[in-house]
């Protein structure tokens, strides 16, 4: 069993259409390594800067639970975890 990945419309780009990959890794920022790994250019959509954050407008979820209150990229991750990712969207 893997941790998944369910992939927002405008990423899919990266991951050849799919709507969901699979990825390893104990922390969010080692499974977001790994996934990119097989995905190129899917993390600088979800991370930036130095040291490593979040970007702003990307929400990003294991479980139901919003990482920025559970340790952001050093929450833990486990087989059979779901991270979901959600940009967030702008306009009226």
């Amino acid at each position: 069993m893997a941790i998944e990945l369910r992939v927002p419309t405008i990423l899919r780009t990266y991951t050849g259409g799919e709507k969901a990959v699979n990825g390893d890794g104990s922390t969010l920022a080692e499974f977001i390594d790994n996934v990119n790994g097989n995905h190129p250019g899917l993390k600088e959509r979800i991370v930036e800067g130095e040291p490593e954050e979040l970007r702003r407008f990307v929400n990003v979820y294991v479980n139901d639970e919003d990482v920025r209150f559970t340790g952001g990229l050093k929450t833990g991750v486990k087989d059979g975890d779901v991270v979901v990712v959600l940009p967030a969207v702008a306009g009226g």
